[in-house]
């Protein structure tokens, strides 16, 4: 009797662990619109907390079909609303934070962060090297997958940041990292490789139309 006692104790004290682990993976994905894949989500809330558990740092994400601005706003306008908007976001969050915004529509994305951690996160380096990329690529995929794949290959270039600056492991995070960074570098160099083309093209125009 004692013995099954001991064992629905230990059962309501697993229940409420997981319960809680549960909770706290949440909270990290502010709002996705249903535009994260439930995969992606579950593998970004993995390492959030992995991340919060050996840094203390908090890495959000916030993703949106839209932010509710009109279309005809442009301009300053519309960087005034966006900043505004996410300014409003900002004081919900706990401290020390890294925040990912991103709006479909507004062809908005954007990194927010708590003072000085900018010293070792690279703000341009993640957007443009692991997001942005994968978001603007002409293939198959739907949008579906895009947002889902720029957001998790975003948020572990994130985590690596933070983990080599705290000359840590996160190991949930270890098979995400090496394959952003593949896929990165594989678009920087078709970049490249593009405008060196078209450079090419261009000088090769130019030289058969002096001939003429």
């Amino acid at each position: 009797m004692k013995t099954l006692k001991t064992l629905k104790v230990g059962v309501i004290f697993s229940l409420l662990f997981l319960f809680s682990q549960n909770l706290l993976a949440q909270k990290f994905i502010l709002s996705d619109d249903g535009l994260i894949d439930s995969r992606a989500k579950t593998k970004i809330n993995e390492i959030a907390v992995e991340t919060k558990a050996k840094t203390g740092l908090n890495v959000y994400i916030y993703a949106k079909s839209t932010l509710g601005l009109d279309e005809n706003v442009k301009g300053k306008e519309k960087f005034d609303y966006i900043k505004n908007y996410e300014n409003q976001i900002l004081p919900t969050l706990e401290k020390p934070y890294v925040l990912m915004t991103m709006s479909v529509e507004d062809m908005h994305v954007n990194l927010l962060m708590s003072k000085g951690l900018d010293k070792f996160i690279n703000k341009d380096d993640i957007l443009d090297g692991y997001v942005v990329p994968l978001l603007a690529s002409k293939d198959k995929n739907t949008l579906f997958a895009k947002v889902s794949a720029s957001m998790l290959n975003g948020y572990s270039a994130i985590v690596d940041a933070i983990s080599e600056e705290k000359k840590i492991k996160i190991e949930s995070n270890a098979d995400i990292g090496n394959q952003g960074k593949v896929s990165s570098t594989i678009w920087r160099v078709f970049m490249y490789t593009l405008v060196v083309v078209s450079l090419l093209l261009y000088t090769f125009a130019v030289l058969r139309n002096r001939k003429k």
